[in-house]
């Protein structure tokens, strides 16, 4: 029966690991290079989404963590997830409402970096204000190798973007990472929901409010930081998403390798309910701000449309084209499938 368990637990975390790593890859795939490359210089849009999301996020979940009285495999889990670099679902929901996902995913890419150092920072200060010495046992290898696992996926995904430059590739990347991103929230729902006697909706009360806190509260913080400084809109949509959407990824990894039974039934709650407050919140939000004409799809275009529509990578493909007439003579059809993208 030991044998059992091990071998499923193993199967466990290597399909959530080729979930994540799908979902990582394709998003950076479908990327364009050179928007990237020019984001990576956008200063203003990237150390706003870094100090959103380890300034402003553990903060918020020391906070929450603090104030609230929850189970301990519930309160550390929670205090890793507020910890956690920005999450791969914002690249998918970026990608999914039309947000600039060159900078979604150039602030994922950095803030996945930093988080190597930032992360057991955090964890290290905010878990000792919480707990007692002996409480903060957590398993480092688990969260290194999922940030390890997002910096191979990243990279890797942008090398076959440069080398395999055309629309037709990042239009299909695009559809497969948000596949991928869906099966892995279907993924997640199935193992906080594995314990008879601890599903989602069998909660404490105190459970929902401290989980969903930190990301109403952090959405909240960076439109107010990113209007306040004056980000173009599509970029404040990025930054909106980076800061509140984190890795879940790294939450349920961690949860996976300390606990077991209920109490791992009780931890990957944690991380999957987060995820659902996340979309429910981020589909209003992102709803609002396209309507608002935040994002770059077209504000009268139906809601499928833009929902199956990469503007990003047609307006990039179509402007490249355009770039390439060198006496500034534009065909017409061009221009009208550029201003209608655009």
């Amino acid at each position: 029966m030991n044998e059992f368990n091990i071998n499923s637990n193993v199967w466990i975390e290597l399909c959530g690991s080729l979930l994540l790593f799908c979902l990582v890859w394709n998003m950076s795939a479908s990327v364009d290079f050179d928007a990237l490359q020019h984001q990576l210089h956008n200063q203003k849009a990237i150390l706003t989404g870094l100090a959103l999301q380890f300034l402003v996020m553990p903060f918020l979940g020391f906070t929450v963590v603090r104030v609230m009285q929850l189970p301990h495999e519930v309160s550390l889990i929670l205090l890793v997830l507020c910890s956690s670099p920005g999450g791969s679902f914002s690249n998918f929901f970026c990608s999914l409402f039309n947000g600039d996902l060159a900078l979604s995913v150039a602030m994922t890419a950095i803030s996945t970096l930093l988080s190597v150092f930032a992360l057991p920072l955090n964890l290290f200060i905010y878990a000792r204000l919480v707990f007692h010495e002996d409480q903060v046992v957590v398993e480092w290898s688990a969260i290194f190798w999922t940030l390890f696992l997002v910096i191979l996926a990243i990279t890797t995904g942008l090398a076959a973007s440069r080398r395999f430059a055309t629309t037709r590739f990042h239009f299909y990347t695009n559809r497969i990472g948000n596949t991928a991103g869906l099966c892995l929230v279907l993924f997640t729902a199935v193992l906080s929901n594995s314990e008879p006697g601890s599903r989602l909706w069998q909660r404490e009360p105190s459970f929902y409010v401290a989980v969903a806190l930190p990301c109403l509260l952090g959405l909240t913080v960076a439109v107010l930081l990113s209007t306040l400084l004056a980000l173009p809109r599509p970029e404040r949509v990025s930054v909106c998403l980076e800061c509140c959407i984190q890795n879940t990824g790294v939450g349920a990894s961690v949860a996976l390798t300390m606990f077991q039974g209920e109490q791992l039934a009780s931890a990957m709650a944690v991380p999957f309910y987060y995820g659902c407050v996340e979309c429910v919140v981020v589909i209003l939000f992102c709803l609002s701000v396209w309507k608002a004409g935040w994002t770059k799809a077209p504000q009268d275009a139906s809601i499928w449309t833009m929902l199956v529509t990469p503007y990003e990578v047609l307006a990039l493909s179509s402007a490249k084209s355009i770039s390439e007439i060198d006496c500034g003579y534009v065909n017409y059809e061009q221009e009208q499938v550029v201003s209608q993208i655009v």
